[in-house]
Parts: structure tokens; C-alpha cells; sequence
């Protein structure tokens, strides 16, 4: 595998993990629904989470929780590249998370630098909008859709099926011209799968194929953490944290989190505890 990810204009090192910020712009996000719906709110957020170490930022203009509504590609727009170019010139790369090839291409030409998408490119028209480009692309398992996926997830064996996919999905980006340091993986933590299975397939995650490419993890605030805590999404902070740990000390190279700060900190104490405080 490369260390280096072509990530638009930036090539950034996989020597470390990445922490990628989240910037929901959105009424109907299952952790901050709300919260940051105004464009201003939330380039004053991702602005917060600059400053709290981000080393991404990952906008996304439609939930994709389950049992969300879909949006037209007018409204994600109109949504997102507000903030988009608001937050252009903060030298930081910016990930838009969408599986519409109309607004790929719309984000792509407004200078983000990696499109995150929870159908794996499997859209007609997805891998034209984003092959001739330079910015990375993230593949991710869903099994169903975002409407539905939650209601009977169904595997004969998880790990398999869900590196089985990532590898197809990969291959066809290959197939397309896409170079193999443009691509990152996700297994797709709470997308049609069950608690036991999101478990396995994170404590798995170095059995789970990835020929190589990094691992990009969102495990966050979600329903998987809910399970074990009982708690809250937004009381979730400690558990996700505690998951984010458990990805990277299995291989995972960028975590997406809603808590930069606190994912940060304890980053860089599991490095100095694994490397030295001088390699933190």
C-alpha cells in the first residue's frame, strides 16, 4: 500500500491516522440534526474543528441515517457548496459525502478534494463523474439503502461478502483509470448490518480484504456505540472514541468523527503509548 493518498490538491501521509471532521448540513442528521442545517453554522463548526485538529473535513447535504427521505441533487447543492466555498481557502482537504454523479461532478469542479460515497460509486454515471479526476474517492459497503437497510440485514458471512464487495467496487474504479492512491475503503459500519455484525466486522477488520488500500472508519455517535452504552448520540463521546482507538489499533488509516477534539487527544496518547511521545 502507498503512504501517500492523492486527495485533490493535497497528498497526504498515511504515517499517522487521520482524523476527518464531520460537517452535516442537514435537518435530519440522526447525531446534531439541525445543529449546523444553516450554511453559516456550519462553516463556523468545521471552522471549530480546524482549529480542534482536523486534519479533513467529510460535508454531506442528505442524511443517509436509516430511514432517511432522499433529496434531490438540487437541493444536496444547494445545501453544500455554500460551504464549500466557504471553506476553500482553509488548506485543509474537503470530502462531500453524496452518491449522486450530478453533484460529484458539481463538488469536483467547485475544488473538493475527495468524494465519499456510501454506494460504492455503483450509481449509473458515478465512476464517469469521478474517474478524469484527481481527488480521492472513498468506497463504501451498504447492503440495501438508506431507506431500508436496517430492516433485515442478511449475510452468510459477513467479513467475507462485505471485502468480497470492497474489492469489486475497487477493481471497477481500477477498470476506469481511477490510480490505486486515489482509493480508500470503508466497511460501512451501520449500513445494513446488525450489532453483532458491526462488531465483527471491526473486530475483523485486519481479516477484512483490502488488497492493500487504506481504511477510512465511521463508527461515531452511531447505534452500534448506543447498543453497548445506552446512551444518547450526543452522550455517545467516550464509546466512540473508545471505537475509533479500536479501528486504528486494527489498521484503520482515517477515522471520521463529529468529536475532533477528543478523538485527537486520544490519538496521541495511543501513539506515544505504541511508538514514543517523540512520534506523537
Amino acid at each position: 500500500m502507498s503512504s501517500i493518498l492523492v486527495c485533490g490538491r493535497f497528498e497526504l501521509s498515511l504515517e499517522r491516522p487521520l482524523i476527518m471532521g464531520i460537517v452535516n448540513v442537514t435537518p435530519d442528521s440522526f447525531s446534531d440534526a439541525a445543529a449546523h442545517f444553516d450554511a453559516d453554522a456550519a462553516v463556523g463548526h468545521a471552522r471549530l474543528l480546524i482549529s480542534q485538529g482536523a486534519d479533513m473535513l467529510d460535508i454531506g447535504g442528505e442524511s443517509t441515517r436509516p430511514g432517511a427521505v432522499p433529496v434531490s441533487a438540487a437541493e444536496e447543492l444547494d445545501r453544500i457548496l455554500p460551504v464549500i466555498e466557504a471553506l476553500r481557502n482553509e488548506r485543509i482537504p474537503l470530502s462531500v459525502d453524496t452518491f449522486k454523479p450530478e453533484v460529484m461532478r458539481q463538488v469536483i469542479a467547485a475544488g473538493v478534494d475527495m468524494i465519499n460515497d456510501v454506494y460504492g460509486f455503483r450509481r449509473e454515471g458515478a465512476i464517469e463523474a469521478v474517474s478524469g479526476a484527481r481527488c480521492a474517492l472513498c468506497i463504501m459497503h451498504m447492503q440495501g439503502e438508506p431507506k431500508t437497510m436496517q430492516q433485515a440485514p442478511r449475510y452468510s458471512d459477513v467479513v467475507a461478502e462485505v471485502g468480497q464487495f470492497l474489492a469489486q467496487r475497487a477493481e471497477a474504479l481500477r477498470q476506469d483509470g481511477v490510480a490505486a492512491n486515489r482509493i480508500v475503503l470503508d466497511p460501512g459500519f451501520g449500513f445494513g448490518k446488525t450489532v453483532e455484525q458491526n462488531y465483527l466486522l471491526l473486530r475483523q477488520l485486519r481479516d477484512l480484504c483490502s488488497q492493500g488500500y487504506p481504511w477510512l472508519l465511521g463508527l461515531s455517535r452511531k447505534s452500534m456505540i448506543g447498543h453497548v452504552v445506552g446512551r444518547d448520540p450526543c452522550e455517545r463521546v467516550a464509546g466512540s472514541v473508545a471505537a475509533a482507538l479500536a479501528g486504528i489499533a486494527r489498521g484503520a488509516h482515517i477515522v471520521r468523527v463529529h468529536d475532533v477534539a477528543e478523538t485527537v487527544d486520544a490519538v496521541k496518547v495511543w501513539r506515544a503509548i505504541e511508538y514514543g511521545v517523540s512520534n506523537v
